[in-house]
């Protein structure tokens, strides 16, 4: 079955499989540079169960995650600079200060294409190329007591709505953002000893329950099957897919879950759009408004809460809406 992302204005179609070959080239680039420069690196997220369940891409999946660990992402960026071909770029803080610090580390593009996400709160703010991409994701120490646990992710789960927010109105708040980054830092050195690992602290969508892993089922790593190569993943990977997607991760979901959720608008044969999209700054503001009235409401949890909660649901609906209505 053909999933397609776009039909474009002279009756032609994009698919997730022309996608898809791209970002397997895009990989084979990436999978080079770490051999070369001995960085352990391997497939997070849908790309890893795609792997495990698929031998390759879940055939409706329109993007590509890879995760490492923090003094891997180090390493990675050198490596980059140094060797990453000519047909890519990559986008992280520590080389642009423009670059959201909220999830992905990294974004490493190919240029000479064109991709626009459907998610309004991450805008890519590294204007020199909006080409396909693959996320980098950094992994690092987490505690397994709750009491340790909480006081950063509690800062860090506070601190991500208000960068979004400010990020969608152009304002680049550095301090906020070196506050967020420094958090993660710091909560990763502090867990140095622990047994468990994860997303580093920039990733705050799940305050009571984030995903947690033994060291031991991430490393070593192993190369499997993908596609037409072969590509690392995490040495346990049935604990690893069993904890992000439950004990049925092998069983895909019912066909009318099966589409790509990622992308908006996109070209792979140039950088230029074809979806022309409004000034939609203003939107934006009332969507991440209503988000960030969302995120006091729930650590409220008072009477205030009981009014403030549903005008935040209001302006996020309002906004999301219009931003959709905005496009012609």
């Amino acid at each position: 079955m053909d999933y397609i992302i776009k039909e474009k204005k002279d009756g032609t179609t994009v698919t997730v499989r022309m996608l898809q070959l791209k970002l397997l080239t895009m990989m084979k680039e990436i999978d080079r540079v770490c051999k070369k420069n001995d960085i352990k690196y391997f497939l997070a997220g849908g790309s890893c169960l795609g792997a495990v369940r698929h031998k390759g891409f879940i055939p409706w999946d329109d993007d590509m995650d890879i995760a490492m660990s923090r003094s891997e992402y180090k390493k990675f960026i050198n490596a980059l600079e140094k060797d990453l071909g000519d047909d890519y770029v990559f986008h992280c803080y520590e080389k642009n200060k423009r670059f959201p610090v909220t999830w992905p580390a990294m974004k490493i593009r190919m240029k000479n294409t064109y991709i626009k996400e459907i998610n309004i709160l991450l805008p890519n703010t590294c204007k020199d190329c909006d080409g396909i991409f693959i996320d980098v994701f950094i992994y690092d120490y987490m505690s397994n007591n709750k009491i340790l646990d909480f006081p950063l992710r509690f800062a860090n789960t506070i601190l991500m709505p208000i960068i979004v927010f400010f990020e969608n109105m152009g304002i680049n708040f550095i301090p906020l953002k070196e506050i967020y980054r420094f958090n993660a830092r710091i909560y990763g050195k502090l867990c140095r000893k622990s047994d468990y690992f994860g997303d580093e602290l920039t990733w705050t969508f799940r305050l009571k329950n984030p995903f947690k892993y033994k060291y031991s089922d991430i490393y070593p790593i192993k190369y499997i099957e993908f596609e037409d190569t072969k590509f690392p993943v995490p040495g346990n990977y049935h604990e690893y897919l069993r904890k992000n997607y439950g004990e049925t991760y092998m069983t895909p979901p019912k066909e009318g879950k099966r589409f790509a959720k990622h992308t908006l608008d996109i070209n792979l044969e140039s950088s230029e759009a074809e979806i022309i999209v409004k000034d939609d700054k203003k939107i934006l503001r009332i969507a991440v408004l209503g988000l960030l009235l969302n995120i006091i409401a729930i650590f409220l949890r008072n009477i205030v809460s009981l009014f403030i909660c549903p005008i935040g649901i209001a302006l996020l609906l309002i906004g999301i809406v219009l931003y959709k209505k905005n496009k012609y």
